[in-house]
């Protein structure tokens, strides 16, 4: 029999639910877990009736980080099992996913449906939204396991809850609350857990329904892209031009009659045909 895909993907919708489906396993993170989710952000980047991404996980855990089932030698990836679960030197481990979600042009929604702690906390970094139950628990458990954050979370982390948390949860490597990851900003509600996928799909809805997709997959960028500057020159630079191109769309048209008019919008813009070039998405170099 073959194993059970590592990712479940499910339309509902404008949505598409990614679940992490080794609920045996706590969810524990591997390669082939990684390329399931770089592979589900790049088809909701290329489908325009995918409108929003929604990540959550089967079981009580949400991932309990990485895959140490080959025991204290399950991180070298010079042995064989190492390899096996998060790959080799050549290849890299995290860099496939945390690439396909920056770069997808569809809003992300993580929904901690129990525990996250190691890779299965730094792989939600790069999404937009995250809210959890409120009995899961949250740990950036590197150094306690001799190990140096990863997935690009010593960029992300900072720019979410700023320097100071980031540095006393990495260097702790406490097991912490949602109460506190709410109250630091890392997530921005709590739920009860039979309620959570209730909530995660109203807040995909909202924003499927009432925002325009080229609208949407040019604001994630902007803000991921110059919200960390320390000027708004770089953003001043762009976001009129984008907006004097905007605003001879049908999108904007549509947009202020459905205002007007008081109903719900109907946006005709697509993301394959209609999201124009942005050259400064990723820095020169």
């Amino acid at each position: 029999m073959s194993e059970e895909a590592p990712v479940l993907a499910e339309r509902d919708g404008p949505i598409l639910w990614l679940r992490l489906n080794r609920p045996d396993a706590m969810n524990a993170y591997t390669a082939a877990m990684g390329a399931a989710l770089a592979a589900g952000f790049r088809r909701a980047d290329e489908d325009d009736d995918i409108r929003v991404v929604v990540l959550t996980a089967k079981g009580r855990v949400f991932c309990a980080g990485a895959d140490v089932s080959a025991g204290a030698g399950a991180f070298d990836t010079a042995s064989g099992e190492g390899a096996k679960n998060f790959g080799n030197r050549t290849e890299g481990r995290d860099s496939d996913f945390v690439s396909a979600m920056m770069d997808c042009r569809k809003p992300s929604i993580v929904a901690f449906n129990g525990a996250a702690a190691g890779v299965g906390l730094t792989l939600t970094l790069p999404c937009d939204i995250r809210i959890a139950a409120d009995t899961a628990r949250f740990g950036f458990v590197f150094a306690r396991r001799g190990l140096a954050p990863e997935a690009g979370s010593a960029w992300f982390l900072p720019q979410l809850v700023g320097l100071s948390q980031a540095l006393r949860w990495c260097l702790t490597g406490t097991l912490f609350p949602a109460s506190e990851a709410l109250d630091k900003g890392l997530v921005s509600e709590l739920r009860p857990p039979e309620a959570l996928e209730a909530r995660a799909r109203e807040l995909a809805l909202e924003i499927a329904e009432n925002c325009a997709p080229v609208a949407l997959a040019l604001t994630r960028r902007m803000l991921w892209r110059f919200g960390p500057q320390a000027t708004p020159a770089g953003a001043l630079a762009v976001d009129a031009a984008l907006n004097i191109a905007l605003g001879q769309t049908a999108d904007v048209r549509e947009g202020v009659s459905a205002f007007l008019e008081k109903r719900g919008p109907r946006f005709p813009g697509t993301v394959s045909a209609d999201f124009p070039d942005t050259p400064w998405w990723r820095p020169a170099g």
